[in-house]
This record gives structure tokens, C-alpha cells and sequence, in this order.
């Protein structure tokens, strides 16, 4: 007997309670879906939609599959109907383009495998082509909080059937922010992966060497569970990249909130006459600041001129060529402003794309050091939330201004996730949402959703459109894994002999402190560079003056291989308590050492001599 129809709770945590009570079933709830979303049908959300004609094998095929070790297993999601759904059409938004493909998109065989069950195909802008989602000649979808607002583009119906409660995750894909500026407009988190780190195997490209297929959750922990599943290298995919240690599940959970964020400085902030998101913006940060984030101010120009070779470059003839032939046998065939866009990749000869890449390689290195300097950059997810009736009256104008804070993500290699941080009362007397984004490096994932996780704590939002509670959220602490703190003790202090070894790796002073006392310190046999042993002693042991050095984390291997014996890194205690890796030496140096404790530093026992 299907359960009465109601707002749902879809977060994975709860699905997963009320599946091991007997509470539901995933028949049950394909079937309340398939209910509920009918209640939705002038949103425009679907291109295929809910039914159990398509979607039936795959709950059957949950018998075969053992909940406890299929991670994803009954938990509904959605697919971006340029991404391929074996045996249903694939149409990027043109009815005259579709297909119908015999086998799923490497993603979607990655997420069926743990159990997901796909319960729909979402409308987008027409081929992946716009921020608004107004583009589609199957509709403009509408806003999950206002009917008369944007949902955001182009991934619009993956992102606003999350937000109602239809799915508990969706696939989106990202150019220039169509995973992304959803998000912030229906409460959502929005991961935009690194390039390659989910297989474009069976995916409509836009622009074959900046897309990639996105996630849409409604909070971080989700949102990491569907990365873990998703992202596996795949051979037949020529852009597909290994995720690399430091970005794998293990490193998320629970970001510091100490953390330093670079922003962007009020000159260079565009709101575009939008005080509510202005407002939203300012009390988001006041918040972080309060909570003990630390904000840094940064150029943002370099940024904005990379995005502007998005569009203003020779980048768009990728579009032109992934809309082939049909531009040019049927032009009439695509919506008139996609086409309008799509086109002008025609014509830009070769030159202006060496030119272009040229001053990307450039851009691309200011900005890197700039994102080096801090735990993550920080930025409005987008400047203004438009009325469907705005973005219709001026599409090329209004949609380029949502891309403002968007655009140059993908062009400069980063990865980054928006996260909601207020409801706040607009000017249509409605409560609607903001949010920020989080920016890193290539293969910072884990990091940024561990810092969006933080924020969740912070701002409390509830799921999307629905009401519905967040879940606990994973509480296990995580450091960024950018750059190791070493505790150096000897010959590797500021003005030493071996300070080099900490500078040439670009390492940088971090603080000034002693460790704790229970440590005593001994000037070695040998030389002729005189070195100390740390040795821990909690009988007898005393404070000994230390330096914390801030040092790349892919430099820490080399300088950890020239350590020579009886030394070697481990875990010292300081005066506050914590642990930090640095110098430790084994108990077979106290062989022909001078106990020099009493001096309490290395430097005081040099000067004495």
C-alpha cells in the first residue's frame, strides 16, 4: 500500500533509517515521487518524467543488491537530459537532436551499480547553453521558492527537483556555472568537481575540454557520498584524471573554522542592483567572521578576465561544434537565443585561440598563487536572482551577469561547490535563498565540501524548497591538505645552517612557540653540522623552543627523505596541547650526546658555546 503523499524526507540518512525500520520501501517511494511530482508539472522540471514503466527495473533490481554494501542503494536521483539514461531519449534540450542510447553514461553505470535508482530526465537550457533556464523549447523551468523566478541554468529541472523533494540527488554538468548558480537559487549544494574527475563517457557535450558533470545535494555529506561512488577513473575517456589521495573520502568531514578565506574587495563586487543579494552577501560574511574565519581581501580582476574569454574568446566554437550538423542543416531547429550564441563559434580563426591560451597560461598562474595564499576563495554564487520576465526581456544581457562569479572556474582548472547561507525576505515579499561559493585548486573537492560542511553548521538551512530538517552532519575533523605543518627544533630554525631546506620548498613561518614539557633535547655525536635530538620524557622533561613552518604538501616527501638518522619526523606535542608533525629523534641518540636541555633552546645552547 503506497504511503499517503507528503513533503518527503530525502536526505540519504533518513532514507536509509526509514528503509531499515520497514517504514518504506523504494517501491513506496518511487510511487509517492511519481505522485508528487505530478503536483509540479507547470514547473517545467522534466523532458522524461517520473513514471514506472521505465523505472521499475531498476527497483527490481534492488533485490539483488545487499543494502549494506551498496552505498547508494533506493536513494532517487536525477539526470541532466544531456547525460545518457540507457533505452530513454537523450535530447539536450532539442527534440530534433535526440537519440535513444543502448548503454548509460559512465557515471550514471557507477551510480546504478550502488543502487541509486534514476527517477527522471531534467529539463536544461538548450544544449547546456545559458544560466537561467528559460532556454528549452520544452519550457522555462521555474523556481523552486517563486514560480515567477529563474531556476537557473542551464542544469535547471536537476537542480529544482532536489529542491522540492523529488530526488535526493541530481547529475548536472558545468561549463561556466550551470552547476552552480542553481544551486544558489534553490537552497542547494552545488559540486562542481575538477575537470576529469567525473567520466564524461556518455555525456552532450557543450565544450569538450572545460565540461563536467556536477552534483546537486541538499547538503555536503550527500553530496560526498555520490563523489565517493561517482568519481572512478575511466579509460575510454580521454579527459578522465585519477583522484589523487589527498582527495579521496577520507580527507572530508569537518573543516576548522579558523580558516582564512580570500574575498573579493568592494570595488570589484557586482550585485546589479539586487539589494537583497547585496545584503544576503554582506551578513553571510559578518557571520563567517564572527564564527572565526578569518577574510582576506584579493584581486578579483585576474579572475574576471579569464571569464571573459569564455565568451568574448575563441572557446566558443567548442559550442558550435557540439551543436554540428544540425547548426548547419537545420538551424531553425535550435531556440533562437542558443543559437544566436552558438553561431558566432563559426568564425574565430586559429590565431585567436593561441593568443587566447596565452594569456590564459598567464591568468592562470596569477590566480593559482592568489588561491595558494589562502584555505579557499570565497564568493557571491551569483550577483542578482532575476524574474523570468527580466531574463526574457534581456536573455544575453542578464545571463551574462550571472555567470559574473562563475565563468572563469573550469577555463582556470578549479574546483568548487556553492553553498547556501540565507533565507532572506526579498523584495517580492518571499523568503528566497542565497548562497556562496567555495574556490580551489585542481582536485580540492574533499577540502571545499569539508569547509561547506563547516558552514551548514553555521547557517542551518533547511533541505531545498521542502522544509525539511538538515541531517547530523559528519563531525570528524579535517586540515587542509595544501600545505604540512613541520615543527623544526636544530639546524632547520630561521638563521640556521639548514633553513633552506624549509625556503627553497616555498615553507613558510607559521608561529614561535615551545613544546610541551616533556621533552629533552640533546646536541648529537658527529658533525660537522652540529644537530639536536628531541626526545620525549614525561619524568623529566621541560619546554624547548620550537618554530612551526608552513610547508607545500608535495614538498614534505623530499624534505622528510634527506632527514638523516638517528632523526626523523613523527608527532611532537606543543605548549597548547596538539600534536604536530616534526622532528623526533630515536632513543640510540643519546649515544655520545650532551644533554642540553637546561639552555631550553637550541639557539641559547649555540651561544653559549
Amino acid at each position: 500500500m503506497t504511503v499517503p503523499n507528503k513533503t518527503l524526507n530525502l536526505s540519504f540518512a533518513a532514507l536509509k533509517q526509514a528503509y531499515r525500520s520497514g517504514e518504506l520501501s523504494p517501491q513506496q517511494l518511487v510511487e509517492q515521487i511519481i505522485e508528487r511530482a505530478a503536483g509540479f508539472t507547470d514547473h517545467n522540471i522534466w523532458i522524461t518524467a517520473p513514471a514506472l514503466d521505465w523505472i521499475q527495473p531498476y527497483i527490481d533490481g534492488l533485490a539483488s543488491k545487499n543494502p549494506d554494501s551498496s552505498p547508494l542503494w533506493g536513494i532517487p536521483f536525477v539526470i541532466k537530459d544531456n547525460i545518457d539514461l540507457a533505452g530513454v531519449p537523450t535530447t539536450a534540450g532539442c527534440p530534433q537532436f535526440a537519440y535513444t542510447p543502448g548503454q548509460h553514461a559512465f557515471v550514471v553505470q557507477q551510480l546504478v551499480d550502488a543502487g541509486a535508482i534514476p527517477v527522471g530526465k531534467a529539463n536544461l537550457d538548450q544544449f547546456a547553453t545559458g544560466l537561467n533556464g528559460t532556454r528549452s523549447p520544452f519550457g522555462a523551468c521555474h523556481n523552486s521558492f517563486d514560480f515567477d523566478y529563474v531556476s537557473g541554468g542551464s542544469s535547471s529541472g536537476s537542480a529544482v527537483s532536489v529542491a522540492l523533494g523529488l530526488a535526493s540527488f541530481s547529475l548536472g554538468t558545468d561549463t561556466a556555472g550551470s552547476g552552480r548558480v542553481p544551486a544558489c537559487f534553490n537552497n542547494l549544494i552545488g559540486l562542481k568537481p575538477s575537470i576529469g574527475l567525473l567520466s564524461g563517457s556518455g555525456l552532450v557535450y557543450a565544450c569538450r575540454s572545460l565540461d563536467c558533470i556536477s552534483i546537486f545535494a541538499t547538503n555536503s555529506d550527500d553530496a560526498n557520498e555520490v563523489l565517493e561512488v561517482a568519481a572512478q577513473y575511466d579509460e575510454a575517456d580521454g579527459f578522465s584524471r585519477h583522484n589523487p589521495y589527498l582527495n579521496l573520502k577520507r580527507h572530508y568531514g569537518l573543516a576548522a573554522s579558523n580558516l582564512s578565506l580570500g574575498v573579493i574587495p568592494p570595488s570589484q563586487l557586482q550585485f546589479f542592483g539586487d539589494e537583497g543579494y547585496a545584503s544576503a552577501y554582506a551578513d553571510t560574511l559578518s557571520e563567517l567572521q564572527a564564527a572565526g574565519f578569518t577574510l582576506t581581501e584579493i584581486d578579483f580582476e585576474p579572475f574576471l578576465e579569464a571569464a571573459r574569454l569564455l565568451y568574448e574568446g575563441p572557446w566558443v566554437t567548442e559550442r558550435y561544434m557540439a551543436t554540428q550538423p544540425l547548426i548547419d542543416t537545420n538551424p531553425d531547429a535550435i531556440f533562437p537565443v542558443v543559437r544566436a550564441i552558438v553561431e558566432q563559434g563559426k568564425y574565430p580563426a586559429a590565431t585567436d585561440l593561441f593568443k587566447a591560451q596565452y594569456r590564459l597560461r598567464e591568468l592562470k598562474r596569477t590566480c593559482d598563487a592568489i588561491l595558494a595564499s589562502v584555505d579557499a576563495l570565497l564568493t557571491p554564487t551569483a550577483g542578482r536572482h532575476f524574474t523570468i520576465a527580466e531574463m526574457l526581456a534581456e536573455p544575453i544581457k542578464a545571463n551574462s551577469q550571472l555567470g559574473y562569479y562563475t565563468n572563469f572556474m573550469n577555463l582556470l582548472d578549479m574546483a568548487s561547490v556553492a553553498v547556501p547561507t540565507r533565507l532572506f525576505s526579498a523584495a517580492n515579499g518571499k523568503t528566497m535563498p542565497f548562497g556562496i561559493t567555495l574556490v580551489g585548486p585542481c582536485m580540492s573537492d574533499r577540502w571545499l565540501l569539508s569547509i561547506a560542511n563547516r558552514l551548514q553548521g553555521i547557517f542551518e538551512l533547511p533541505q531545498g524548497a521542502t522544509g525539511q530538517p538538515q541531517p547530523a552532519r559528519a563531525q570528524n575533523p579535517v586540515t587542509s591538505q595544501k600545505r604540512i605543518d613541520v615543527l623544526v627544533c636544530g639546524a632547520h630554525l630561521t638563521g640556521l645552517p639548514l633553513n633552506w631546506q624549509l625556503t627553497e620548498r616555498g615553507a613558510t613561518l607559521k608561529t614561535v612557540t615551545t613544546t610541551a614539557a616533556v621533552y629533552r633535547m640533546y646536541a648529537l655525536a658527529g658533525g660537522p653540522l652540529l644537530r639536536p635530538g628531541l626526545i620525549r620524557d614525561e619524568s623529566n622533561g621541560a619546554a624547548i623552543d620550537v618554530e612551526i613552518w608552513s610547508m607545500p604538501a608535495d614538498q614534505f616527501g623530499t624534505f622528510v627523505a634527506a632527514i638523516p638518522g638517528p632523526l626523523g619526523i613523527g608527532k611532537v606535542q606543543i605548549a597548547d596541547g596538539s600534536m604536530v608533525t616534526g622532528f623526533i629523534c630515536e632513543p640510540s641518540g643519546q649515544i655520545g650526546a650532551e644533554d642540553i636541555t637546561h639552555h631550553g633552546s637550541w639557539k641559547a645552547w649555540l651561544a653559549s658555546r
